[in-house]
């Protein structure tokens, strides 16, 4: 199912012509928020540092942010109710589904709920080296794809785009690296030729750089089966005219790619609703106030959300999106059926825990993960993960 932004024309300029009609007075805020985010390097630590002073600046409330190196070190805090909120990644969504890394005894499905997300001009893609010739994702069969030890979403990335051109990872040669950087540096000594990456790091630069240069593979935005086996595969990414990037990727020469949103504002579901609902509302009432103030801020703009997404939203986010008359009954409808697979998730991961499954540490998620694929199956929804 190809996935994009959910704003129509209509409901754009019901957001226009209601502009104002929430002011600041209406907003309501604790005097502090604590969030996590990436370090203290990142674009998303950055974006919550201009938030935070907007928030201060207009409200008087003091955002609290807290980096992480890694996703567990990101959820861990939200978690545990330390924070109020994580300026995740894509590991919200793991989290949500309790795969990958939250496949495991002390975690499970988490009851999280979007507040708001940015999508920015960069992309998510495939960089391949320029001197091979790939020009789509089908042009990979039989050449050496980096295989990025302990980074799930990295892989599942390179899954989503193998997927896209008809292939799985028996149809191409998996080169293990130990990082994601030391991939890039594989590509470059011409020990792999592909590597998953943002369009904008410094690893894409590099290799558009270096003497192989960098290739992007093609997602055609009509080629519906591509789109529709991707995000079989990885149901977060949609299309994306990608306008920043390395190998010559601007506003004039785009790259038809794939995005999901960086950062995804999220909280539990159990935290205020009135916080949540200020929360959105400062950022959209001040937008011009931060939306400059550090890269890919400006991607927390309202025609950018996805409101048919993968994750639920919070319930003072759509309080917010109802009240600027955009928020649609098929919204609501697949809203529901969110939180009725993640309702469904934990349950089942409550009665899995409760019939003694075994305490090493693969079988645990073996075993998990064949009840959870049962239990969704037995409700009509897609495991996606097994």
């Amino acid at each position: 199912m190809r996935m994009r932004p959910i704003l129509y024309a209509g409901a754009l300029a019901a957001f226009v012509a209601m502009a104002g009609t929430a002011g600041a007075a209406e907003v309501k805020l604790p005097g502090t928020l604590a969030w996590t985010a990436y370090g203290t390097n990142s674009s998303g630590y950055a974006q919550a540092v201009a938030i935070g002073n907007m928030l201060q600046n207009k409200y008087g409330t003091s955002l609290r942010v807290l980096p992480g190196d890694n996703d567990v070190s990101r959820m861990t805090p939200l978690k545990g109710g330390r924070v109020d909120m994580c300026a995740c990644g894509i590991a919200s969504y793991f989290g949500s589904e309790g795969v990958m890394m939250f496949a495991d005894a002390d975690w499970g499905p988490q009851p999280v709920r979007v507040i708001t997300t940015s999508i920015a001009s960069f992309g998510l893609a495939l960089a391949a080296a320029g001197d091979i010739d790939v020009k789509t994702p089908a042009d990979l069969r039989g050449k050496r794809v980096a295989y990025v030890r302990g980074d799930d979403a990295l892989n599942k990335g390179t899954e989503a785009y193998l997927a896209f051109g008809g292939l799985t990872w028996d149809d191409v040669e998996r080169v293990d690296f130990p990082g994601y950087a030391k991939s890039f540096d594989g590509i470059i000594a011409g020990q792999a030729d592909a590597s998953f990456t943002t369009t904008v790091t410094p690893p894409a630069q590099q290799l558009a750089s270096s003497p192989r240069g960098i290739a992007w593979p093609a997602l055609d935005p009509n080629d519906a089966e591509g789109w529709k086996r991707l995000t079989d595969a990885a149901p977060y990414f949609q299309p994306h005219k990608v306008t920043s990037g390395a190998g010559g990727i601007s506003a004039d020469t785009p790259y038809a790619g794939a995005s999901y949103p960086y950062p995804i504002l999220i909280a539990n579901q159990d935290l205020s609703a009135d916080t949540a609902y200020g929360l959105i509302s400062a950022m959209n009432e001040n937008f011009a106030d931060f939306k400059d103030s550090a890269p890919g801020a400006a991607g927390y703009a309202l025609e950018h959300q996805n409101m048919k997404w993968v994750i639920p939203f919070h319930e003072g986010a759509i309080r917010f999106f109802k009240e600027k008359g955009i928020w649609t009954d098929d919204m609501q409808a697949h809203q529901d059926g969110l939180i009725a697979r993640q309702d469904l998730l934990m349950k089942t991961w409550q009665a899995f825990k409760a019939a003694n499954p075994p305490e090493d540490a693969e079988a645990f998620q073996a075993a998990w993960m064949k009840a959870r694929a049962t239990a969704l199956e037995g409700a009509g929804m897609k495991p996606v993960f097994r």
